[in-house]
C-alpha cells in the first residue's frame, strides 16, 4: 500500500487562476452590459458610450500602487493620441463599493483625467460585472482591523466602438504600448452590427 499525500485545495486561488486563464487564453466570452452609478450620482450604461473606444479599469481607491499607476498610464495614452484621444472613453469601476462611495469617487477620478468616469454600484452588481469581465477580487484583512485591502486582478480592458471586448493589457503596461494598440483600433473601420 502506497501512501498518498492529502492535498488541500485553495478554492480562492483556483478561482483566481481560472479567471486569469479565461482572459489569457480566450476561453470564455468577456464583457457585458452594465447599469451603474457614476461619480456625479447619475445612472450610466455601457451602451451610452457606443461610438467611442472604451478603456475600462476595475480597481479601488485605496489601492496603494497598481490602480493609480495604471490609471496614470491610461491618462497618458489618451493625451499621447492627441485629437484622436477625444474618441476614447476611460471608465474606472470600483471593486470596493462599500468604501468607494459616489462622493469618494468624485474626489478621486479627476486626479487622473478630466473624462475619466468613476462608477460604482451594489456589491452584487459589481460582483456580476466582475464575472462578466473575469475579474477576481477578494477582501484581505490589514494588520489593523477593520481596515482591509483587495486582492484583485488588474487588467486594462479595451472595448471597441460597438462596446464589444477587443483585448486586455496586463497591469503595468506602458502608455506607449497602450497608445500603439488603441491607435490601431481607432483606425480600424467599425464593424456594423445588424
Amino acid at each position: 500500500m502506497h501512501w498518498k499525500p492529502q492535498l488541500e485545495v485553495d478554492h480562492e486561488a483556483l478561482r483566481k487562476a481560472r479567471f486569469m486563464e479565461d482572459v489569457m487564453f480566450n476561453r470564455a466570452a468577456i464583457g457585458g452590459p452594465f447599469l451603474l452609478t457614476d461619480h456625479h450620482g447619475r445612472p450610466r450604461e455601457l451602451q451610452e458610450f457606443r461610438g467611442k473606444v472604451v478603456v475600462l479599469y476595475f480597481g479601488y481607491i485605496f489601492c496603494p500602487d497598481v490602480c493609480p499607476t495604471d490609471l496614470v498610464s491610461i491618462s497618458n495614452m489618451i493625451e499621447a493620441l492627441g485629437p484622436s484621444g477625444e474618441t476614447i472613453q476611460p471608465l474606472f469601476i470600483t471593486l470596493d463599493p462599500e468604501r468607494d462611495t459616489v462622493e469618494q469617487l468624485a474626489l478621486y477620478v479627476p486626479h487622473f483625467h478630466p473624462r475619466l468616469v468613476g462608477l460604482t454600484g451594489t456589491l452584487e452588481e459589481i460582483g456580476k460585472l466582475a464575472e462578466y469581465y473575469k475579474i477576481y477580487f477578494k477582501k484581505v484583512p490589514a494588520r489593523e482591523a477593520p481596515h482591509y485591502f483587495l486582492d484583485h486582478s488588474a487588467y486594462i480592458y479595451v472595448l471597441d466602438q460597438q462596446g464589444k471586448y477587443y483585448g486586455t493589457f496586463p497591469p503595468g503596461t506602458s502608455p506607449q504600448r497602450l497608445t500603439a494598440v488603441v491607435e490601431e483600433l481607432l483606425h480600424t473601420p467599425p464593424v456594423t452590427v445588424r
